[in-house]
Parts: C-alpha cells; structure tokens; sequence
C-alpha cells in the first residue's frame, strides 16, 4: 500500500492569530501606562508620557486609544465627552470626526501639561496645585489655601505668580478656558455669602477678574461655574477631605469638554461698551 506524501505547499499556519492578539495587548498596555503617568505629579514621568505619545502619533498607532480617552459619554456637567445629553435626548458625533478632533486636542495639551509640571513643581510638592489630563481638558486645580483666605473670595497677592504661570499656559493655546469654584460641604451664611453658591461663584470671578485683568487673558475666552458642594474630588466627612474640595479649577477645554459649553460669539461681538448710557 503506498503511502501519499503531503506536499509542503499544504501546510496551513492556524497561529496567525497570535500577531493581532500581540498587537491588542501592546496598545492596551501603553493605554493603561498612558493613564496612569498622565496623573503623576513627577516631571520625568511626564515627559516620558509625552515623548512616548509623541513618537506613537507619528507612527500613528493611538487613534483608537485616544478616542477610547477622550471619547464616551458626557454628563450633564459637560465634563464627560463625545456622547451630549440635552432637551433632544442623548447625541452622539461621528466616530471619525470626534477621533481627528481629539487627536489633535490631545497633541497639543500633553506638552503644556508637562510645562506646567515642570513651572509649578513647588506648588505641587506643597500640594496647593494638583494637575492632571481628563476628558474635559487639562485641569489644574487650585487649592483654597492656594488662592484665598477661608471663607474670603479674594485673591492673596502671593499667589498671583503662580496663577501667571497658568495664564502664560492658556496664552499658548487657542482653548476655551472654564475657571470653576466648588467648596467643601459645611454650610457658610454670612454678611457676604448667603450660602456655598454665593461663594464658589464668587471665587470662579475672582479669578477670572486677575486673568483678564492682570494677565490680558481675553474675556471671551473664558467661562465661570459655581458647583458649591456638589462636585467634591474627594470624601467630604474628613478635614484632609474637605480641604481638597475647597478648590478652583482651570480647565483649559479639550474638545469634547468645549461640547458642553454654549456657541462663542465672535470676539468683535462679545465686546461690551465700557459705559451704558
């Protein structure tokens, strides 16, 4: 009885596989690495984080990974991403458009957030600045103590270098900048403040007077919120808690955190006559 010899040519490979397996958990390992080094105070780790985004733009290997970052759903705060809820129900932009949008916001914060780690070390190290890359845009969160006297809603000259150092940031870039006031969770009534709104309203103008009116930030680029209690960034039933929450935010909008601001009138029209008569 003969016996058939296979032909090598027949020989199927059943392991291709393994190449897009490979692929998924190289990009998923540099998604979580991105992430985490993006939320690190350290300014080596943020020029590592930048350089290697850099060299994977120019390969262009994150496109996915930046829409899986700075795509999604967003909250009625604006402060999620691509998905907009409003009075017509939930509306989410085309996947193609959102991705090049954001790829392009995403380029052009990551070297300012490395630049600004690097210029507020010292307001990091003493904790009165934390920094970070979220959804909404780069955000840097200043302290209470940072900023203002307790309970006061003006700003100590001695921090007025720190907030140049931000302000030279926003004049980098072309970003829409929201400032937002939020407080701890201990009801403030007195001859000022009627109530926690009063007061991170009035700290969000404060601080939105000395950009424009120290720094020459243009007016219409910038927007105040007020969230009072209602936005805490961490437990509000320890002291350390309540500290952290008693904070300013400059959120230098990416552009899914721009989806939740109203339509910007051009400059020449936002403009205001300085006396009514």
């Amino acid at each position: 009885m003969a016996i058939r010899k296979r032909a090598s040519g027949d020989h199927s490979s059943h392991e291709r596989w393994l190449v897009s397996y490979a692929d998924f958990i190289t990009l998923l390992f540099a998604f979580f690495v991105v992430m985490f080094a993006s939320s690190q105070a350290d300014k080596a780790k943020a020029k590592q984080v930048s350089d290697s985004v850099k060299k994977a733009f120019d390969k262009n290997e994150v496109s996915a990974l930046v829409e899986n970052i700075l795509g999604g759903a967003m909250d009625q705060k604006g402060k999620g991403n691509a998905m907009h809820r409003g009075p017509g129900g939930a509306k989410q932009a085309s996947g193609t458009e959102v991705n090049k949008v954001n790829t392009a916001q995403i380029a052009a914060l990551l070297p300012s957030l490395e630049a600004l780690t690097r210029e507020l070390a010292p307001e990091i190290r003493a904790g009165k600045i934390e920094i970070s890359l979220q959804p909404r845009g780069l955000v840097i969160s200043f302290q209470q103590a940072a900023l203002f006297p307790s309970g006061e809603a003006v700003i100590a000259e001695a921090s007025v270098p720190s907030v140049g150092k931000v302000a030279a940031a926003i004049h980098r870039l072309p970003n829409p900048v929201r400032l937002e006031g939020h407080t701890d969770s201990v009801p403030i009534h007195n001859s000022r403040f009627r109530s926690n709104w009063d007061l991170s309203a009035a700290r969000s103008i404060a601080l939105l007077e000395l950009m424009v009116n120290r720094f020459s930030i243009p007016n219409e680029r910038l927007s105040i919120a007020g969230y009072a209690d209602n936005d805490p960034a961490a437990d509000n039933s320890t002291e350390q808690g309540r500290a952290r929450n008693r904070r300013v935010d400059v959120v230098i909008l990416s552009a899914s955190g721009i989806q939740g601001e109203p339509k910007r009138a051009p400059a020449t029209q936002v403009a205001l006559p300085a006396k009514s008569r």
